[in-house]
């Protein structure tokens, strides 16, 4: 037989045992089950609200169970162990179980899943979910959920950490599917982070009052100071060949240079000196063509006094 089929089987199995333990266990409060096979044969170990209806008087109805397991599953010698279900509101099976016979009864659908995820909430749960599919008040089918807190609807926490129930209320216009999901108070999330107290920080040291600055350089100056590496002067390159210039140009350079006769740069006192000679100059050529005028003035009125002179005596 192949793997993949084999996983069928077991899955199949497994799940026509859980419907058998719902049927027969309903009135004991049945919380599911865990199968594991053994050397020794198949261990079984059911979570009930009542081991003590499980058993039965003298072991009567346990031994029943373990005969029909036998015949119906061709289980080889079944190991069965009831342990009783520490709250039963934090068991998605039972409350599955619990909520469907309240709405055979006749109760509300309203008010049965609000009163029963509060009741859950208050044992401790993280989150829980109701789901109720079917025809709820009419002859049209509908789904009604009632959520609270925090829960996880797939990946791998999903199924390791929820725990799932479902339960068949069967009412006069249908039958309505329960299911229960449920998160307990212990579970691990994988989001889930603690703070953690630390250790104490260690002392920090502080300097007494009494001491001063200059004590506190004197304790540094006390310490070792590494030296310093000594300062490596850098390399200077060789010259290259190529760029030496020639002598004789620079020679003929600077002989050509000391041929030409040097021109000094006229000082300020040139510069102010040479407005006035100009001027000098103007004047004395403005006097002398006065004095020139002067002197012809002086000759002409010289020959005018003489023929005057001429006409008196004529007369």
């Amino acid at each position: 037989m192949a793997d993949e089929q084999q996983f069928i089987e077991n899955g199949l199995q497994r799940s026509q045992i859980d419907e058998f333990f719902a049927d027969e266990l309903s009135r004991a409060g049945y919380g599911g089950m865990d199968i594991a096979k053994t050397p020794m044969g198949t261990q079984i170990v059911l979570k009930a609200e009542k081991p003590g209806m499980v058993i039965g008087k003298g072991g009567k109805n346990i031994r029943k169970i373990t005969t029909e397991l036998e015949d119906r599953f061709d289980m080889e010698d079944p190991q069965i162990d009831v342990q009783e279900v520490d709250e039963p509101d934090l068991n998605a099976q039972i409350v599955a179980d619990r909520l469907a016979n309240a709405l055979e009864r006749g109760w509300y659908f309203r008010k049965a899943g609000h009163t029963t995820i509060d009741r859950m909430m208050e044992a401790g749960a993280l989150g829980a979910e109701i789901v109720l599919s079917g025809k709820v008040t009419g002859a049209r089918s509908r789904v009604e959920k009632f959520n609270r807190g925090y829960i996880k609807h797939n990946g791998e926490p999903a199924q390791s950490v929820v725990d799932e129930g479902q339960g068949v209320a069967v009412m006069k216009l249908g039958t309505i599917g329960v299911t229960v999901k449920v998160i307990g108070p212990d579970a691990t999330l994988p989001d889930d982070f603690e703070i953690t107290e630390t250790d104490e920080a260690p002392e920090v040291e502080q300097v007494e009052t009494g001491e001063g600055v200059e004590e506190l350089l004197a304790d540094v100056e006390e310490e070792e100071i590494p030296e310093a590496p000594e300062h490596e002067e850098p390399e200077i390159p060789e010259e290259d060949p190529t760029e030496v210039i020639d002598e004789e140009v620079v020679e003929e350079v600077v002989e050509a240079a000391e041929d030409e006769e040097p021109v000094e740069p006229a000082s300020e006192e040139d510069v102010e000196s040479a407005e006035p000679v100009e001027d000098e100059a103007l004047e004395e050529e403005v006097e002398e063509e006065a004095a020139d005028l002067v002197s012809e003035m002086e000759e002409a009125e010289e020959e005018a006094e003489p023929a005057e002179d001429d006409e008196e005596t004529e007369e």
